[in-house]
């Protein structure tokens, strides 16, 4: 009598979100290229086909957790939502102080550290997350403008390089996390990088 096939795939337990939640967590803490698929099967308690059947490849998976990262306060709804220019670069400059100190997550920020040296092979993911960055600089950016327009900010104001500070510094306090900066001392300097912002 021949024995059942056993099957093979995901557990009946399966839950694709948290899975998703793990993998976040896993290359926001090594990095897109250090984390192996056994990394991120390990984390996320599935086997490597499943990992493939339900998420497609690894790059994929990534620009998945990249999306469920941006998704609790995706930083563009941040902006448009910002009475004026100057709070949005506040509350940016005080959520990124928040995010990458958190106490239940990696330090540092999953778009500026996951993938800041990698092999041709991963070129067009580095390329991925610094367009995201792009984006957000330039969300910003426009809302500078726009309050130049409107006369609450000096007409001399240079919109790119006021936008590109406050991106930097964003930057810059992801590495000082990563270096083992408590929050407390990343939202003194959030606050200290706002008096670049013009009167």
């Amino acid at each position: 009598m021949d024995r059942p096939r056993r099957k093979t795939g995901r557990p009946l337990s399966f839950d694709r979100d948290t899975a998703l939640t793990q993998a976040m967590l896993t290359f926001w803490r090594h990095g897109y290229e250090s984390t192996s698929i056994a990394d991120l099967t390990a984390a996320m308690g599935i086997s490597p086909p499943s990992l493939y059947a339900t998420f497609g490849d690894k790059k994929r998976l990534f620009r998945e957790a990249v999306t469920l990262y941006l998704s609790s306060e995706p930083p563009e709804c941040l902006i448009a939502a910002a009475p004026s220019a100057r709070e949005a670069a506040r509350r940016l400059l005080q959520v990124s102080a928040e995010g990458v100190s958190g106490e239940n997550t990696p330090a540092g920020c999953l778009l500026a550290t996951s993938a800041i040296s990698c092999s041709a092979a991963a070129a067009d993911v580095q390329a991925e997350l610094a367009a995201i960055r792009h984006g957000i600089e330039a969300c910003l950016r426009d809302r500078i403008v726009a309050d130049i327009t409107a006369g609450t900010l000096p007409a001399a104001t240079d919109a790119g390089a006021l936008a590109g500070h406050m991106m930097a510094m964003t930057q810059g306090l992801s590495t000082l996390a990563r270096d083992g900066a408590p929050r407390e001392k990343l939202l003194r300097v959030a606050d200290n990088a706002m008096r670049a912002w013009p009167d």
